[in-house]
């Protein structure tokens, strides 16, 4: 088993496109309409969806906002340097929400980034991506 996706619904397709291709430097892999129910979805992603996890993003034509909750947390990529690449996402337009530095109570680099429907993205330093607080 692996983990196929991750499902965000988006208010503006092409907002939302141009945030994860152009801003975050995503791939886009593939999309598909659904004229019947009315949605489109577009996968995105930093490799192909045989060998990496992607992002699903759907688009229900008749919605333009979503209430995110309480239960959302984020998703989380891995940068080779937080520091730089909050430079570059701000440079692009992009929201910092939590500027670079180590976690709380750890020594994992990290930062916050939001897309255009509020959705948080975090941001590890490849060092300590994947090795908890203490990175």
């Amino acid at each position: 088993m692996r983990l196929l996706h991750t499902m965000l619904r988006v208010g503006d397709l092409d907002k939302s496109l141009h945030f994860y291709t152009e801003v975050m430097g995503m791939k886009l892999l593939r999309t598909s309409k659904n004229e019947e129910y009315r949605y489109t979805l577009a996968f995105v992603g930093y490799g192909d969806e045989a060998n990496t996890t992607v992002l699903e993003l759907t688009y229900n034509w008749d919605t333009d906002n979503y209430d995110l909750g309480t239960g959302y947390g984020h998703i989380a990529i891995e940068v080779e340097d937080v520091y730089t690449s909050c430079d570059k996402l701000r440079a692009a337009g992009a929201k910092i929400t939590r500027e670079p530095g180590p976690v709380l109570g750890g020594t994992t680099e990290i930062a916050f980034v939001e897309d255009p429907d509020g959705y948080k993205i975090e941001l590890i330093a490849k060092k300590g991506a994947g090795k908890g607080l203490e990175g």
